[in-house]
């Protein structure tokens, strides 16, 4: 996707060899007219899955998620990483690790809210270890219900996420996939 791609390129920020910084467009600050692309792309991607939900994690897969959902004329659910007073019973629980922010959260999702006959189409904004993608999933797979792919913004390929996933089953769509950071530049896989 040449958009997004070229904001990585003008606006993100290589802090390490293992962490890009695109708070300026993605997941601080949001572009809406890229995250409109995004989900017209996604659409694209997935349109032969019969998508009944889009499903992703607080809070950085929200702006994707919504107008990938938006364009589908599905409703978005998002696993809370935050505790809630309203959310404490009959709820999907698992537990993520963020490679980000290296810390544990255990994510929830309401069962009222996913049915065993839905068609679940995953979306978040980076793919590292596949942590947060595993963690939809394994609360899809509790609900009885079907993940028909997963959309993932940026992926970071030179972690195993993708490879896992796939190895995993799972339908993979990355919008930019990056193969290396070096020396404050990106490397893109080119495919």
């Amino acid at each position: 996707m040449e958009l997004l791609r070229k904001k990585v390129i003008d606006e993100g920020i290589v802090l390490s060899n293992q962490v890009l910084k695109v708070d300026s467009f993605l997941n601080h600050q949001m572009d809406p007219v890229l995250m409109k692309e995004v989900g017209k792309e996604f659409t694209r991607r997935f349109a032969d899955q019969e998508v009944t939900r889009v499903l992703t994690i607080e809070s950085s897969g929200i702006a994707p998620g919504i107008m990938t959902a938006l364009e589908l004329n599905v409703p978005l659910i998002f696993a809370r990483k935050q505790k809630s007073l309203t959310l404490k019973q009959d709820i999907y629980v698992e537990k993520v690790f963020s490679f980000t922010k290296q810390e544990s959260n255990e994510i929830t999702v309401s069962k009222k809210f996913m049915k065993p006959t839905d068609r679940v189409l995953i979306i978040d904004d980076f793919l590292a270890n596949g942590e947060a993608a595993f963690g939809l999933a394994r609360i899809v797979e509790q609900a009885g219900a079907t993940v028909v792919g997963i959309g993932i913004v940026i992926e970071k390929s030179f972690q195993p996420g993708r490879q896992l996933l796939l190895e995993a089953g799972y339908r993979v769509e990355s919008l930019v996939r990056i193969a290396a950071l070096d020396n404050g530049t990106v490397n893109f896989v080119e495919e």
